[in-house]
């Protein structure tokens, strides 16, 4: 026997898991004139895109649009279908919709080992 004290033990989190524990992560949030600057969009245009559904943004404390840090890559996508396959903006909806739900699709499939040989649409 020793004469070393016990070490101290931290307080165990709740969890639903054992043995794990999750943090929650705040994400941070883009303003319109940072999404607008690195999407290289004009904010009307951008703004027209959220009223349209095409693009996800919320208000802040103030009722200033925020954006997910994704923003930018979901207009450059945007802008890619409306200039490759010459879609007007209300087209555009429905295309990005039917092609997440390819992806999710597709997703489940290689869950399922159905098949890897599928090209991603993105």
């Amino acid at each position: 026997m020793t004469d070393r004290p016990a070490k101290a033990r931290p307080p165990q989190a709740r969890t639903t898991e054992v043995g794990v524990q999750y943090a929650i992560v705040p994400v941070p949030m883009l303003s319109l004139e940072t999404v607008a600057r690195r999407s290289g969009l004009h904010p009307d245009l951008i703004r027209r895109f959220v009223a349209l559904g095409l693009v996800d943004a919320g208000p802040d404390a103030s009722g200033r649009l925020m954006f997910a840090p994704t923003a930018p890559a979901a207009l450059a996508r945007v802008q890619r279908l409306r200039t490759g396959l010459c879609l007007n903006y209300a087209s555009l909806g429905l295309v990005l919709d039917l092609l997440d739900r390819i992806s999710l699709l597709e997703a489940a499939l290689r869950r399922a080992g159905m098949r890897s040989d599928l090209p991603p649409w993105t």
